[in-house]
C-alpha cells in the first residue's frame, strides 16, 4: 500500500513543482547550502514569494522536502521515482560538512537524497556521498566540490581511497599500510599535504567508488 501512495504521489506532481524540487536539490548539491524561498522565486520567474511559498509548502506536504528543525532551512527527503527508474537507481544520502563528534551519516549531516545509478551504487552495499574540499586529492582525480560517491564500510585494502574518520574529521586519502602504522596518503600538486600516520585511532567510513564534477545537472 505505502509504495502505491508514493508513485500516486510523484505522478500528482506538476511540472512547476518537478523544476522547484529539482533546482532545491541541485542548489543544496552542488551549491553546497539550500535555496531561500526568494531564490526559488527567481528560479520559477514568478512575481512574488508567495507563489514560491505555495510551491514549496506542496512539495513538503507530499514528502518531498522538508525544514530543518533548527534553522528552518530546505532538505530534499526523496526525489520523484518512475516505475523504470526505481529498478536502475538508488536513493543515495547526500552529506554536507560533517559536524564534529557526529557520525558521517548522523541525520544532521544529510542535505538531500540522490538518485544514483545501480551499476555504480551497486545493491545490497550502502552508499553515500560527500562533497569534497581542498586539493588534498586532486592527483586522483578528486577536485574541490566534487560529489565523491563512498560504499560504506570499516576496512580497505592497499592503495584505495578512503573517507576516514581523523579528530572527528573526515578526510579522504589514499589507504597505505606499514608494518607498525596506518598511512593516509594524499595524492595533490600541492606540497603543502603531508602524510597522516596512525595506528588504531581513526576509523574507516567507506572506500571511494568514484567522484563526480560539478556538471549543474
Amino acid at each position: 500500500m505505502q509504495k502505491t501512495i508514493r508513485v500516486m504521489q510523484d505522478e500528482l506532481l506538476k511540472p512547476i513543482e518537478r523544476k522547484a524540487l529539482k533546482f532545491i536539490r541541485n542548489r543544496i548539491a552542488h551549491g553546497g547550502s539550500p535555496p531561500s524561498v526568494r531564490d526559488v522565486q527567481n528560479e520559477l520567474g514568478y512575481q512574488s514569494p508567495r507563489s514560491a511559498a505555495q510551491v514549496i509548502d506542496r512539495l513538503i506536504a507530499a514528502g518531498f522536502v522538508r525544514r530543518r528543525a533548527a534553522d528552518r532551512a530546505l532538505q530534499v527527503v526523496r526525489m520523484p521515482t518512475e516505475a523504470r527508474e526505481m529498478a536502475l537507481t538508488v536513493q543515495v544520502p547526500l552529506v554536507g560538512t560533517v559536524s564534529c563528534g557526529l557520525p558521517i551519516l548522523a541525520a544532521e549531516n544529510i542535505e538531500a537524497m540522490v538518485a544514483v545509478s545501480v551499476r555504480l551504487a551497486r545493491p545490497p552495499h550502502r552508499y553515500f556521498l560527500l562533497r569534497a574540499e581542498g586539493d588534498s586529492m586532486n592527483e586522483a582525480g578528486i577536485d574541490d566540490g566534487h560529489l565523491v560517491l563512498v560504499r560504506q564500510q570499516h576496512t580497505a585494502d592497499e592503495g584505495e581511497k578512503v573517507v576516514a574518520l581523523v579528530d572527528d574529521e573526515a578526510t579522504i586519502k589514499e589507504f597505505r599500510r606499514t608494518a607498525d602504522a596506518i598511512v593516509l596518503m594524499p595524492r595533490s600538486s600541492n606540497k603543502k599535504h603531508k602524510p597522516i600516520i596512525l595506528t588504531h585511532d581513526f576509523s574507516i567510513q567507506g572506500v571511494v567508488v568514484t567522484s563526480i564534477p560539478d556538471l549543474g545537472i
